[in-house]
């Protein structure tokens, strides 16, 4: 045997060697992650049942008895999402999850704390669980989880929603109908000025939407547009949705219009927030639409001139600050409010991000208490923090520059301040 055969022999043995160190450690932080997660899920529904055992101690009586039960749910789930800076839905959703888990599939919760499956095999079982009735779910846990311990998630996926249909005491006209009722539109921020819309609907009216935007874009293309089809395909879209454009419409005038024509449809009330020396044009500090974050000065501008539903707001271009608009009485009025929802942005509750305009605004030392209407007592909060803020237990203090310190009803202290103007 060649001196450079038995140096790849060994260089091999030592890939495999290494290779089988890796993928053992792999596997054993996967176990260990399982059990976690098994003892989270455990944790989850078992601090959901004190909340709904506690609700009519720690929530006034002068709420209903269910209203009370949300309260205390809600009031629970916020005390663990700002002990570890989570958001309250996530926090909601994952105890929701737990609930299916710990409830309705403890054979799952079993092989996950035993690591013969993962978190998102669970996950996988209990989405497709909690439309079946009472009476299928024994068969189809025993059809399923044996496919869990032995496939990926994404197979587990595709084979429970078989055994789902094949099991289900409900027929697929009747399960259509109910879940018609959720259809919705979703907005989600992305970077640098962009955006995610997302819709949903129906299969036929989602797969009706893409023949549309995809024969405008193939026409446009034919025309000679030289856009990429995915642009042309999201350009269609928007031309549909805010100026009416269709692919009828395209026989006489084949190409799309480009997204600044389009731009110059736009109708909705909504706040822009614009440096005075980058309307001039004088900066390139961003502007701030409300809702989303930083936009460049140029489409505020457009927007500015071109939809004058839209809100105009100019700051001083060295500090940003608002001045104080106090007055003697306890109702609002529209400068003050303008005033502070500007300075918040958002709930100001921790961890919170629902807009202040769609929030309540909130005396944080109430006025029957000697509390004064003005920026220093004023702040947002969405209807659900400022309900929560008055149960027993949690505590609000407003400081200088609207900083907030909140004490929740486990003793922990958190703390929000106003962002900074993003110029």
């Amino acid at each position: 045997m060649t001196e450079t055969t038995t140096t790849a022999i060994r260089a091999s043995d030592e890939y495999a060697a290494r290779l089988a160190e890796f993928s053992d450690h792999y596997a054993d932080i996967q176990r260990r992650r399982a059990a976690l997660d098994g003892e989270e899920a455990r944790l989850l529904a078992r601090s959901a049942a004190y909340a709904d055992a506690f609700a009519d101690t720690v929530v006034p009586a002068a709420f209903p008895p269910a209203e009370r039960r949300a309260l205390s749910r809600r009031s629970t789930c916020a005390a663990m999402a700002m002990a570890t800076r989570t958001s309250e839905r996530t926090v909601q959703r994952a105890t929701n999850d737990a609930e299916a888990l710990v409830n309705d599939a403890p054979s799952v919760l079993d092989a996950l704390e035993a690591a013969r499956i993962s978190a998102r095999h669970a996950k996988t079982i209990t989405d497709q669980l909690c439309d079946v009735p009472t009476e299928g779910r024994a068969a189809f846990l025993a059809k399923v989880l044996p496919v869990a311990e032995q496939t990926t998630d994404a197979e587990l996926r595709r084979r429970a929603r078989v055994l789902r249909e094949r099991l289900h005491p409900d027929s697929i006209t009747t399960r259509a109908k109910r879940s018609e009722a959720d259809r919705r539109v979703e907005f989600e921020p992305a970077a640098d000025g962009m955006a995610w819309v997302h819709l949903f609907t129906t299969a036929p009216i989602a797969q009706g939407i893409i023949e549309r935007i995809e024969a405008a874009a193939a026409e446009s293309r034919s025309a000679g547009d030289t856009r990429t089809c995915a642009q042309l395909q999201a350009d269609a879209l928007a031309a549909l949705a805010l100026t009416g454009v269709t692919p009828d419409d395209i026989m006489t005038s084949p190409v799309l219009p480009h997204p600044i024509e389009v731009q110059d449809h736009i109708k909705p009330t909504v706040q822009i927030t614009v440096p005075a020396l980058s309307l001039a044009g004088v900066s390139d500090a961003p502007a701030t639409l409300d809702g989303y974050g930083p936009i460049d000065p140029e489409t505020a501008a457009r927007i500015a001139v071109n939809a004058p539903s839209f809100t105009r707001i100019l700051v001083q271009p060295e500090t940003g600050a608002i001045l104080s608009v106090g007055r003697n009485q306890y109702r609002v009025p529209a400068d003050l409010q303008r005033a502070v929802r500007l300075r918040d942005g958002t709930c100001r509750a921790p961890g919170c991000g629902r807009r202040a305009r769609a929030c309540d605004l909130d005396h944080s030392v109430a006025w029957e208490d000697g509390g004064t209407t003005d920026v220093g007592n004023l702040a947002c909060l969405c209807r659900h923090h400022h309900r929560m803020k008055h149960l027993p237990g949690w505590n609000l203090d407003h400081g200088p520059g609207g900083v907030l310190e909140w004490t929740t009803p486990d003793g922990k202290h958190h703390r929000t301040e106003p962002d900074p103007a993003p110029f």
